[in-house]
């Protein structure tokens, strides 16, 4: 089987695919200036919008082949899995590649709102077919944020890469539109619905009032078996259910202490009995107290 590459951060696809950072929490690739290119199957920590201009084969989205064809969008999600089927290196390869983390979108309208972004979900399993017009809107939109985080960081260069970042997420979502107005929505992947289920539970603060999910419980509510259902998640997306589960409680404490919130506030909200098991939980999945993560964030606290 070919090996899973960890993305957690912007740096480690740098690093993997030889490119300078020029941001901690947003690159712009461009394939074409790259010496040599390692295709890799990838767990994404970061969103990732491919554009490739050389056929790729083998390429996957989650446990399933890829609609793919040359000169199309692919869009990834923090916890999905996505690449080739490959460990080969590939020459000559053309195309563009934006990754941003999600730590940027904290305490911002997007970050609020990424959710309504649905071609990050694996519901899509159609490739963006764009035209010559999106395709030069992409590109120049790119370009643009690599300019921008190519100059010396300043205070006011986060709204300025947030507004880009919704711009372009906002092009892509038009040119989704476009292209699937006339077809119905698949509802049969499982991967989908269990994070439509998550999504869903946070959203209606069932977490205050249930506490977090068990993969028993979402097990039942997609209608399989726990075993069954755990084998589907960790082959689809390289990490356990529960795993999934805590990342995206993590998620939802980010969230809030961007809102100004303190961790004893935060513990009641999402389930915890007490601010030490939501420490202890939160440090686990991110290598970090959440008073560390406000102190690199910049956050308040």
């Amino acid at each position: 089987m070919t090996p899973t590459l960890n993305i957690k951060t912007v740096h480690d696809y740098n690093a993997y695919v030889g490119q300078t950072d020029l941001h901690p929490l947003v690159s712009v690739v461009d394939f074409s200036q790259l010496q040599q290119f390692r295709r890799c199957r990838c767990l994404f920590g970061v969103y990732a919008l491919f554009m490739y201009e050389t056929p790729l084969e083998n390429l996957t989205y989650g446990y399933r082949p890829y609609d793919y064809q040359a000169g199309t969008l692919i869009c990834n999600a923090p916890g999905q899995v996505g690449g080739a089927q490959t460990d080969d290196v590939t020459e000559g390869v053309k195309g563009w590649a934006l990754l941003f983390d999600p730590e940027i979108l904290h305490g911002t309208t997007l970050g609020r709102h990424i959710a309504d972004y649905h071609f990050f979900s694996y519901q899509v399993s159609e490739a963006l077919r764009m035209s010559d017009e999106e395709r030069d809107v992409f590109i120049s939109l790119l370009k643009q944020v690599n300019d921008e985080i190519a100059r010396p960081a300043d205070p006011h260069q986060r709204a300025i890469l947030v507004s880009y970042l919704e711009i372009i997420l906002k092009h892509t979502r038009c040119f989704y539109e476009r292209q699937f107005a006339s077809r119905e929505p698949k509802n049969d992947d499982v991967l989908a619905r269990f994070e439509a289920l998550l999504a869903n539970y946070c959203r209606q603060g069932r977490l205050a009032t249930d506490g977090i999910p068990s993969v028993t419980w979402c097990a039942h509510e997609l209608c399989i078996s726990p075993n069954y259902f755990s084998d589907l998640v960790r082959q689809g997306t390289g990490e356990t259910a529960i795993g999934h589960i805590r990342r995206t409680v993590v998620d939802v404490i980010k969230g809030k202490l961007a809102e100004g919130l303190s961790v004893k506030e935060i513990t009641y909200d999402t389930g915890f009995e007490h601010p030490q098991h939501l420490t202890r939980m939160f440090k686990r999945q991110t290598g970090e107290t959440p008073q560390e993560f406000c102190h690199r964030t910049g956050l308040k606290q």
